[in-house]
């Protein structure tokens, strides 16, 4: 009998699990060796969640950031499956979907990333924008134009959380709706971007004073309403008037990873070695905002886009030695710098000697990431979109 060949089940179609699988395809499997490669995505688009924000500023088009898995995966001899997962039973080796359908596999790849946690606070399941994925963008974007439509002469916009995501959307919501626009920073710490490097940081203040965005700092969130917000600020609550709030703080595993029994840490990340493998399971590999990883040199890996984006690499390569027998590498993080935009023509970036902001950080942010985008095909159609369209404008 022909022995059958190894399956590769990825679930996630993120930066992880998609660059995961794109790397697989190109790896030098001998003959019979070569195994099934399957992807699972609940969307039939990957999305280049770094660029989400450009989608209400109209500076990019939806088919630049969020290409069609069938589009990127054609040729690579990756299979694509467009399901949810509603469970992975560990000892039979399988992924159950809610269609009904299973996946056998050989190897198991966790990049299913996170998801807003909505239940912390009341009213936030009702009321609150989340904004990860391309519905959201849409929601929001269709919320928008409501409200630009309507007689109200200002927009109030309430944004849960001064990380990156945070002051990205108010900088570029700031440049969208300009004096009609009033906005504020709600965070529980003492400063924003606390994790970022103090050039950022400080650019990134800088650039929200100028745009009249109003930090709420030291600042809970009690709860929210239909046009509402509550503030809890040394003891003393406030409810303030809001047309929107934005919620981009946290992130939880979704229940099927919470259920599963695995090693997790206290926010539900998967726990791994520095092979990104999971503790006592070989066979699963685990990546992106799902894993709780420190590299070869100890340091934690950041549930970042950059760290996902490299640990593919290794994954690729330690699911590919572990079926060649063939030693595995651990994981090393190199920390290429921080990258944030600051509104439609500015971005900061901090990293490899380099302190850059205004016109040239924006440049270079826009050349970083068409480089990551997947596939030669998708980077020369978006590059030639972005030199093209400032061309036609000039000329209209």
């Amino acid at each position: 009998m022909t022995e059958q060949p190894a399956r590769i089940c990825i679930l996630g179609g993120g930066f992880g699990g998609l660059y995961t699988a794109l790397r697989l395809s190109q790896l030098p499997w001998e003959g019979t060796q070569k195994p099934e490669i399957v992807l699972v995505d609940k969307s039939d688009r990957f999305l280049f969640v770094p660029l989400l924000y450009e989608l209400l500023t109209r500076e990019l088009q939806s088919w630049e950031i969020a290409p069609p898995f069938a589009e990127i995966l054609y040729n690579t001899g990756v299979r694509f499956c467009q399901a949810n997962v509603a469970g992975i039973d560990l000892e039979q080796q399988r992924v159950e979907l809610q269609e009904g359908a299973e996946i056998p596999y050989d190897r198991l790849i966790l990049a299913l990333g996170g998801e807003s946690p909505l239940d912390k606070v009341p009213g936030a399941a009702s009321y609150a924008f989340p904004f990860r994925t391309l519905a959201d963008a849409y929601r929001l974007e269709e919320r928008l134009r409501v409200l630009e439509q309507s007689e109200t002469e200002k927009i109030r916009i309430a944004i849960v959380g001064g990380g990156y995501c945070g002051v990205e959307l108010a900088c570029k919501l700031a440049d969208r709706l300009k004096e009609r626009g009033r906005f504020r920073i709600i965070e529980q710490a003492d400063k924003i971007l606390r994790n970022s490097p103090e050039y950022n940081r400080e650019t990134a203040s800088k650039t929200l004073e100028a745009k009249g965005v109003w930090l709420d700092l030291e600042t809970s969130v009690e709860s929210i309403g239909s046009d509402s917000i509550s503030l809890m600020y040394k003891g003393t609550v406030d409810t303030i008037p809001v047309d929107i709030v934005l919620w981009t703080v946290g992130m939880q595993a979704s229940p099927v990873v919470r259920n599963l029994p695995l090693k997790q840490n206290q926010r539900g990340q998967l726990v791994t070695t520095p092979t990104l493998q999971a503790i006592d399971r070989e066979e699963i590999f685990i990546l992106g905002d799902l894993s709780d990883c420190r590299d070869n040199e100890g340091q934690q890996v950041p549930p970042s886009a950059q760290a996902a984006f490299q640990q593919s690499d290794y994954a690729a390569w330690n699911v590919w030695a572990s079926l060649t027998k063939r030693p595995m590498l651990p994981f090393r993080y190199q920390n290429l710098g921080e990258m944030l935009t600051l509104g439609t023509d500015s971005a900061t970036y901090t990293g490899m000697g380099l302190k850059l902001d205004g016109q040239v950080a924006y440049l270079m942010r826009r050349l970083a990431y068409l480089y990551r985008m997947p596939g030669l095909e998708h980077q020369l159609k978006v590059g030639v979109s972005w030199i093209s369209n400032p061309i036609l404008d000039a000329i209209q």
